[in-house]
């Protein structure tokens, strides 16, 4: 069974399985979720606590050896099983299905992973886990969704706050949620509850953002101007290498332009999605660039981009950095 973050709460208050998986790119949103389960399994009665951690050359007998130890007390037993890489093995797939065959009230087994790909997430070992117990896939809210994700947080500890200042906090926690969880306690510390006006939510908040290519990816798809340039002077502030920052805005101008000619000759979307490697949600943000994105105007871009390299490669004058935003106003800013 798969479960939805905010559904986990409600769904302890109903029952305890005996087997639970979390997953995603957000540390803070995994940590939270483990220790609702583990609470959850103390008041239960799951008193006796094992941790496993899959290292190389881990011995998958000791998973099954924990499974059948039984406390001379009688007592029930939670297996933390930690798979840092999220990739068992083959061992660790046999060890993993056999486990699921046997489930038994006595163990509860919570097992922690990494962001997991779509191939991860249809291998047979992933999918028995899923079929038998119940699986919370946890990545960090979109900018677009992290106002509504900060109100939740605040509700917890009885604030509010308008639409204005919930933006304004977003944006400066952008990509660091641990730091967006800091600042909304932080808020709770310095003001009572109720509603919180935007000076307050400006004395207290600090610009803790965390910059990244692939938010500038994201930016330049979704033709959000305040965002890429808020990226692109966040990522030139952290030292980020000029040659990377233009590597990934090429990569997707380039198949930009190679969808747009063939939608151009008339060849379906969604095999030129295919072709070019675009599937999931960087699949949906392609489509809407398309839409505001003609071949000239990425034509243009990719010129743009190569008078960019030659100033990465000190020939030339000018700025590098303006040049990137340049580059991105170019394609936020075109019409089809």
């Amino acid at each position: 069974m798969l479960l939805k973050g905010e559904q986990l709460a409600a769904h302890l208050e109903r029952e305890l399985r005996p087997l639970y998986v979390l997953y995603g790119d957000e540390p803070l949103l995994v940590l939270e979720a483990a220790d609702a389960i583990r609470a959850r399994a103390r008041q239960q009665g799951y008193s006796e606590r094992e941790v496993l951690t899959v290292l190389p050359q881990f011995d998958w007998g000791q998973l099954l050896a924990a499974g059948g130890n039984l406390s001379l007390f009688g007592d029930r037993k939670l297996i933390d099983l930690r798979i840092p890489t999220g990739k068992p093995g083959k061992e660790g797939s046999a060890a993993l299905q056999q486990w699921c065959q046997n489930l038994s009230a006595d163990n509860l087994l919570l097992i922690t992973l990494p962001e997991l790909d779509w191939r991860e997430e249809k291998a047979a070992w992933f999918t028995a886990l899923v079929n038998a117990g119940v699986a919370l896939k946890l990545n960090a809210p979109p900018l677009a969704e992290l106002p509504g994700w900060i109100a939740g947080r605040l509700r917890r500890q009885q604030q509010s706050a308008d639409l204005e200042s919930l933006k304004f906090i977003a944006e400066r926690v952008e990509g660091n949620l641990l730091a967006a969880h800091q600042e909304i306690q932080k808020l709770g510390l310095l003001y009572p509850a109720g509603q919180l006006s935007m000076a307050q939510v400006r004395d207290a908040v600090l610009n803790v953002a965390r910059y990244d290519i692939e938010g500038l990816r994201e930016a330049l798809l979704s033709g959000d101007i305040g965002r890429l340039s808020r990226t692109l002077d966040g990522l030139m502030q952290e030292g980020e290498a000029p040659p990377l920052v233009l590597w990934a805005m090429s990569e997707e101008i380039r198949a930009l332009t190679t969808i747009r000619t063939g939608l151009d000759a008339g060849r379906p979307v969604d095999q030129l999605l295919k072709d070019a490697k675009v599937w999931g949600p960087r699949a949906i943000a392609v489509r809407k660039a398309l839409q505001r994105l003609n071949t000239a105007a990425l034509e243009a871009a990719l010129q743009h981009a190569g008078q960019i390299d030659k100033l990465v490669k000190g020939i030339g004058q000018g700025n590098i950095w303006e040049e990137f935003l340049r580059l991105g106003l170019r394609l936020t800013t075109a019409k089809a």
